[in-house]
Parts: C-alpha cells; structure tokens; sequence
C-alpha cells in the first residue's frame, strides 16, 4: 500500500513539474497578446445629412473675424463704413414677406455711393445700402452647427463671376470673398431647408447684380439678430 503511495505521489509531482513548465514556456506569448492592440473597430459615422447644397462635412477651421460686440446695428454700421458714419437714409417698400428665392432690387433716383451689405442669420436677410439708401433685399442662406457663418465685419478682398471652390468642388457664381478660408457671398439655389459650408448664399439673379455694385475694400457686417431693418419700418419706404 505505501508503495502505491509513493508511486502516486512520484507521478503527482512529475506531472506538476510538466504544467509549470507549460506555463513558464507560455508567458512570453501571453505577455506579447497583453500588448498586441485590439484590431481596428470601423469608424463610427456620427455625422448628421443636411439637406440641399451642403454635406455634414466641416469646412476646414475659421479664420478669426472681427469680434461682433457691438449690441447697436446702428453702431455696427458706422463702425464697419471705410468712408466716414453711415446713417440709412431711405429703405425699399417691401409690403409683402419675402420667402426662399425672393429678393427685390430698386435702385432707381438713388445716386452714386459707397455700398455697405448687411446680413442678419436670425432673420436670413440681406439689404444692401448704397450711399445710405437700401437698394436690394434678400433672403439668403447660411452655416450653422461645425459650418456656421462667422459674425463681425469683413471686407470683400476678391470678386469672381464664374469662381469654383477649391475645396468642393462647386460652383459659386459671382463670388465675393470675405475670408481667407473661403467665406463668401456668392449666388445659390436658395430654397427653405437648403444651408451652406458657412457662405452666405443669394439668389442667383440678386447675386449678380450685387456682384455689378461692389468694389474691392466694401464692408460686409453679419450679425444675428441685430436687423437694422424691421419688417415694420418698410410701411413707411420709398
């Protein structure tokens, strides 16, 4: 019986000897996988569709634009005006609402003058004002979310007709540059829904004629909600 024992035993502890040299063997291998990386996990595609001219694409990052801190549109405008202060001196009757692809265009009797375009995202209007006196309006359309439209002043550093961006691709006809990373006024299809990379988008029409009345060095403000023109104050226009 003992001799059983210590037979039993003599294989117990061969055996054991066998599984530790299994393991000591097997650690280096175990260490390398401990350090291996996960393989790949497939890109996870968070971004959001957007309707019309615009993909959910960031445009690459912003230049910095003049800060909008003024909280007075009036204050706005003067401060933007290369040519001294700028008051309004007459708005254009407008006795209906404009909606998506509207515009209206009135330059008749007002004279010669520097021209300033504002355009407030809050209302997504544009007027442009020439030597004080508005003579076009229209509804635009903008960037919001990774895409928005910088607020402040700018000035127009290029004109285009047929430019094309370098980035996507598009056509952006009568194209006036306010950055250097590509933010501009330029002509769109402009329908309810539709947005852009950050432009401000106008209707093709208002686009060109706009495109026949600046210069070089004219000042553009964007805000939002800061109208310097109520719908209200047109029941009294020219």
């Amino acid at each position: 019986m003992m001799r059983a024992v210590q037979a039993l035993k003599g294989r117990a502890g061969i055996a054991a000897l066998i599984a530790l040299a299994v393991i000591v063997a097997c650690l280096p291998l175990a260490a390398t996988l401990l350090r291996a990386p996960l393989a790949d996990a497939p890109a996870i595609d968070t971004s959001t569709a957007v309707a019309g001219q615009r993909s959910a694409a960031a445009r690459p990052p912003t230049s910095t634009p003049t800060p909008d801190t003024n909280t007075d549109p009036a204050a706005i405008i003067a401060s933007a005006t290369a040519d001294g202060p700028f008051g309004v001196k007459t708005i254009l009757k407008i006795d209906h609402p404009l909606k998506h692809g509207d515009y209206v265009w009135n330059e008749d009797g007002v004279p010669p003058g520097p021209i300033v375009i504002t355009t407030d995202l809050a209302a997504q209007t544009m007027s442009v004002f020439r030597g004080g006196n508005e003579i076009g309006a229209a509804v635009v359309l903008y960037g919001e979310g990774v895409n928005e439209s910088p607020l402040g002043t700018f000035k127009i550093t290029q004109k285009d007709e047929k430019h094309v961006s370098n980035i996507y691709n598009a056509p952006m006809p009568y194209m006036l540059r306010l950055t250097n990373d590509g933010i501009s006024i330029h002509g769109s299809d402009v329908r309810l829904g539709y947005a852009t990379h950050g432009c401000i988008g106008v209707p093709l029409a208002f686009a060109k004629k706009l495109f026949e009345q600046v210069k070089i060095g004219d000042r553009v403000i964007i805000t939002n909600g800061k109208m310097l023109v109520k719908p209200s104050d047109r029941i009294a226009a020219r």
